[in-house]
């Protein structure tokens, strides 16, 4: 089956996670990196807690809640006014480097996000990094009210493209979403930017393990889940060529 439409992860894929640091940094300075690494590990473990316990919160209240208790769990004061300005830079989140060329490159294939955010926060924050042009949806899993990695979370690919799990290729490069779309039945490119070699260096640069170098490690490296992504590619300009080899 060729590929018909291509799907990604919004947060870690195209957009880039780290670059919150840039205001932890500024509201709380010399804890930037470690609120960032703390504040995702509980977002992600907030979605996946909702989920089970099928008590569902969107994306952006998740987001608040995980982010209040990075912030309660390090001690750290803050008022109303800094709290919003941290929040807001998840609705501009620095757009990686090669993901407009990229994107563009891959039309007429259909193009689209699907992702925990919540409607209002993708929305905003696909037109406020110029891929509103390019992609022919955004799908949020608040239509499902369930996280990825649930099956019914992908489910909404099918329903809103109109195309089946077969000619459609999703790229996430979080390790769980990976592994979750391969499980669901899609044909997956998983992008590894951090390799085990890589993160064997830096643990042996510094005699304590800094927080970045913990969360790679507990977030970055392939999941031993029995899942495998049908390809491994290192950044987002690798994906036009490997389209058209399916194509």
């Amino acid at each position: 089956m060729s590929i018909k439409a291509v799907v990604f992860d919004a947060y870690g894929t195209l957009y880039d996670i780290q670059s919150v640091a840039a205001v932890t940094e500024q509201e709380f300075p010399g804890y930037g990196d470690i609120i960032t690494q703390i504040w995702r590990i509980k977002q992600l473990e907030y979605t996946w807690l909702r989920s089970l316990m099928r008590r569902y919160e969107d994306f952006a209240v998740v987001t608040r809640e995980s982010l209040a208790y990075t912030l309660r769990c390090l001690g750290l004061k803050y008022d109303a006014d800094a709290f919003e300005r941290i929040m807001d830079k998840y609705l501009h989140l620095d757009l990686y480097p090669d993901a407009l060329a990229s994107l563009t490159a891959m039309k007429p294939n259909k193009l689209a996000i699907l992702s925990n955010g919540s409607p209002g926060m993708l929305n905003a924050l696909v037109k406020n990094s110029g891929l509103e042009s390019v992609l022919d949806a955004t799908i949020s899993v608040d239509a499902k009210r369930i996280f990825k990695p649930s099956p019914d979370a992908y489910t909404l690919i099918e329903s809103t493209l109109d195309i089946p799990p077969s000619d459609v290729l999703f790229i996430s490069s979080n390790p769980w979403d990976a592994c979750g779309a391969k499980a669901f039945g899609l044909n997956v490119a998983w992008i590894e930017r951090v390799t085990p070699e890589a993160m064997a260096l830096a643990c042996i640069e510094s005699e304590a393990v800094a927080p970045l170098t913990m969360f790679k490690a507990i977030r970055t490296q392939m999941d031993e889940l029995g899942l495998e992504p049908d390809y491994r590619i290192r950044a987002l300009s690798e994906l036009p060529g490997l389209i058209a080899l399916r194509s």
